[in-house]
């Protein structure tokens, strides 16, 4: 198999590093996969194979076109929901990368009328708040909860609308960015702000000062710029090395 289409090695290096981040961060486990727009034809994009992504290498790469079909007609099984990938790079040409994940933190929030808020300066994203996709508005009362098609990727897409995170009632959800390091920066720090946000309402009982959306959005864009400080750290230690 040839090195993910042609893709920058630097590129495919940091999908690696962002697979076994977010696994060392405690966002995916055994499940979960986060993509990123290929650098030679914004039409394609770069996932890797049906697998955990704590264990993904360079060689498990693979290059999917913009309907979420693998390009490579002997391409190993792929992840059932990469139509949540394909289908967000068609409606969002702002988006440069996507993850998905089951973030335990983040679970209540979609399946309960409490809105996520940015609660802390690192989470100023969250700005204007996180919609809720509920699949059963396309899917019926009986699906598997997954993405699993197209239909189901652009009613999500839709969903998300120009937000940075859509939740998934009783699924998870996804986050998006204009880069691999800022989608992973995000995926982390969505998953803390849950946590800190419920510990928060428990300690205030529901009576919660939350960062105004100008603030949110000013520190959102001061992070933005600092975001390399955080990844070499993240990527060191999940790549082995030593903090």
């Amino acid at each position: 198999m040839t090195a993910a289409g042609g893709a920058d090695p630097g590129l495919i290096d940091d999908l690696v590093a962002a697979n076994r981040i977010l696994y060392q961060e405690g966002v995916v486990d055994g499940f979960g996969h986060v993509s990123v727009r290929h650098n030679r034809d914004p039409g394609r994009f770069l996932l890797a194979r049906s697998m955990a992504p704590g264990l993904v290498t360079a060689a498990d790469i693979l290059v999917f076109d913009r309907d979420g079909n693998a390009v490579d007609a002997g391409a190993p099984a792929a992840y059932l929901e990469r139509f949540i990938h394909s289908e967000i790079y068609k409606a969002r040409p702002d988006v440069q990368a996507v993850v998905h994940s089951h973030s335990p933190s983040v679970i209540p929030f979609g399946a309960t009328a409490v809105a996520l808020r940015p609660i802390y300066h690192m989470s100023g994203f969250l700005a204007g708040g996180a919609p809720v996709f509920e699949i059963r508005e396309t899917a019926g009362e009986a699906s598997d909860m997954l993405i699993r098609s197209p239909a189901l990727g652009a009613a999500l897409a839709k969903r998300l609308g120009a937000a940075s995170v859509a939740l998934m009632r009783g699924h998870g959800d996804v986050v998006v960015a204009e880069s691999l390091k800022l989608a992973v920066f995000r995926a982390i720090y969505t998953e803390i702000n849950a946590r800190l946000e419920a510990e928060a309402l428990r300690l205030g009982e529901g009576r919660v000062s939350f960062l105004t959306e100008a603030e949110a959005v000013a520190a959102a864009a001061t992070n933005g710029a600092q975001v390399g400080r955080a990844w070499d750290l993240w990527k060191q230690k999940a790549m082995g090395g030593k903090p």
